[in-house]
């Protein structure tokens, strides 16, 4: 497979993705966990059919730390154990922000007051963020059609 653009060769595009990894970075200080980021990432990616996406975000959940197993099961987190509750619930946002076309009203009460009980403001800020963010690049590497499986973590500085 090979991307239909230069995705990360193109002047335009990397103006346009210097400003997406201005607003992740932000998010990604915020004091909500790093393995919740990546699990969240990773999630919103395999929803999304992101290749590219999932391969950075498990590799780099790797290098964090991230257990095998806990990724394995990742697509599976309802029916899993290693999960925490908190985990649970940013996944659960994260599954329903991305698929807001699936759903009339989006994202129920119950799921964010579930998250509202697991995460403090700037932490619900940073996660809503990162939800978003993550979509932005999914959309972008799926249209684009951006192989995946060469990433080697900390690729992008």
């Amino acid at each position: 497979m090979q991307s239909r653009l230069d995705f990360f060769g193109n002047p335009l595009a990397g103006k346009v993705l210097r400003h997406i990894n201005s607003a992740g970075k932000i998010a990604s200080e915020s004091g909500l966990p790093t393995a919740t980021q990546e699990l969240v990432k990773i999630r919103a990616s395999q929803i999304n059919g992101c290749g590219f996406c999932t391969d950075m975000h498990t590799k780099d959940a790797t290098a964090a730390g991230e257990t095998q197993l806990r990724l394995n099961l990742v697509a599976a987190w309802r029916e899993a154990k290693v999960f925490t509750d908190a985990e649970r619930a940013a996944l659960e946002l994260a599954e329903e922000g991305t698929r807001l076309a699936d759903a009339a009203g989006g994202v129920t009460d119950e799921v964010w007051a579930n998250a509202a009980s697991h995460y403090d403001e700037e932490q619900l800020v940073a996660l809503v963020s990162l939800i978003a963010i993550i979509n932005a690049y999914n959309r972008i590497n799926v249209i684009n059609q951006q192989p995946a499986g060469d990433y080697q973590p900390g690729q992008f500085g």
